[in-house]
């Protein structure tokens, strides 16, 4: 055998036997269930987990032959939570970070966030956006057993105009250039096929789009659409026609009730959305993600690092922030289906994510609904059926804290037990058990 044939048949081999072990047989006794498909809390209830699924849920501590015994019966257990808006490869730092380094730094940067999100609770994200393909090897390490972090579904690069919110040259130097800028941007109904096209090839599990403008790029407003209908309808389509899900990157009305109305499957933000969107929204059945937290977490910085930021950026989350807070609120009112997402890309920790709980308690989505969010509404938003919900047949992806979370949604951000696929990442409580 050839010495190179030699070494990646040992990779392989590495690769096949470096992964978890998954546990035979594990029964936690839960004191309370949120189990993400009921309202309802259930009490000392038992969960059978066989490898990475959850077997079945049934009332009282029961204890089968051999399994191990996980006690859980002085915490509230739920689903693993998802993050249906994250940039895990993003490195903050604008521009600078953007030109001294490469996509090795950011796929390098983002297994210390992947771990990071795991151990907050976060058992599944969906990565709406990232480089040259980071995101992409990022996912297959952790699928590969060789960094911790949560499942991944990956969008690659966001695709929108020029001049865009995704146009990476914004603001910059004409002359500055990067091979990974290009996949990026597309101006015309056939570049939006192709591109969308390459990202399924590439292995993209869903579309991003940036149909309006941004808050934290140069140069474009948000409440401006960027891209034309065709534009949009040309990438929705053809992702569509591939089995991918879109999401709309979209703050201006026009981008809002445009996407809805040519299919898009969730709209990031809707920040200017107003009841004629809401009815759209109800109508067509497209959730909201709508990102609060970010646009606080902007607006601080720009008031405490203006030079931090890029130019613009400060004050554009200033005004935004109210706006958005708003129409969370008048759009929980109204019925919209909501989906769990935060965008922080690094202003905090990203443990810290479950901070987006409060922010949207705050706007008036009840304790219950915001938990349904990052639980049904998000396995659904994502489209899968394995995740969600603590139920027979779904991955063992499960999470507990010692509190209520319908009583104090905070305690989602001090989480105190951590199982994915039937393997504990993170166990506070073990101290604690007699």
């Amino acid at each position: 055998m050839k010495p190179m044939r030699r070494f990646a048949a040992g990779l392989v081999l590495a690769v096949l036997v470096s992964g978890p072990a998954l546990a035979k047989d594990v029964v936690i006794h839960a004191g309370r269930l949120l189990d993400g498909v009921s309202a309802a809390v259930q009490v000392n209830v038992s969960i059978l987990i066989h490898d990475d699924r959850i077997v079945r849920v049934e009332p009282g501590f029961t204890t089968p032959p051999g399994a191990e015994v996980l006690d859980l019966s002085h915490a509230t257990v739920l689903p693993g939570l998802i993050d249906c808006h994250t940039h895990v490869t993003f490195r903050r730092g604008g521009a600078q970070a953007e030109l001294s380094g490469s996509v090795l730094d950011d796929a390098l940067h983002a297994t210390v966030n992947a771990r990071k999100l795991l151990l907050g609770g976060f058992t599944t994200i969906r990565n709406v956006g990232a480089s040259g393909g980071a995101d992409l090897a990022l996912k297959r390490a952790i699928d590969r057993g060789d960094v911790v972090g949560p499942r991944m579904w990956v969008s690659l690069e966001p695709l929108g105009p020029t001049a865009g919110h995704s146009d990476p040259r914004n603001g910059l130097d004409p002359s500055w250039d990067n091979e990974d800028w290009g996949d990026s941007v597309v101006d015309s109904p056939e570049a939006a096929i192709k591109a969308v096209r390459e990202h399924k090839r590439r292995g993209a599990d869903l579309i991003k789009i940036m149909p309006s403008g941004g808050v934290g790029s140069f140069g474009d407003d948000p409440r401006q659409q960027l891209m034309t209908n065709e534009e949009m309808k040309a990438a929705i389509d053809t992702a569509h026609t591939l089995g991918l899900k879109v999401a709309a990157h979209a703050h201006g009305k026009a981008a809002i009730d445009n996407a809805i109305r040519l299919g898009v499957d969730s709209i990031e933000h809707g920040s200017y959305g107003d009841a004629e969107s809401f009815k759209l929204y109800k109508q067509h059945g497209a959730y909201l993600t709508p990102t609060v937290l970010v646009g606080e977490l902007v607006a601080e910085l720009g008031r405490k690092q203006p030079g931090a930021m890029n130019a613009g950026a400060g004050a554009k989350a200033e005004a935004i922030v109210p706006v958005i807070q708003k129409m969370l609120h008048d759009a929980n009112a109204a019925g919209v289906k909501l989906a769990f997402g935060t965008d922080v890309t690094g202003l905090i920790p990203f443990d810290g994510n479950a901070r987006e709980f409060a922010a949207m308690v705050r706007q008036g989505v009840t304790p219950g609904d915001a938990i349904f969010a990052a639980t049904r509404n998000a396995a659904e938003l994502i489209g899968s059926s394995d995740i969600g919900a603590v139920q027979a047949g779904r991955y063992a992806d499960i999470v507990a804290v010692s509190g209520d979370p319908l009583q104090d949604i905070t305690e989602l951000e001090r989480m105190k037990f951590v199982m994915k696929g039937g393997q504990v990442y993170r166990d506070d409580l073990r101290a604690a058990r007699p």
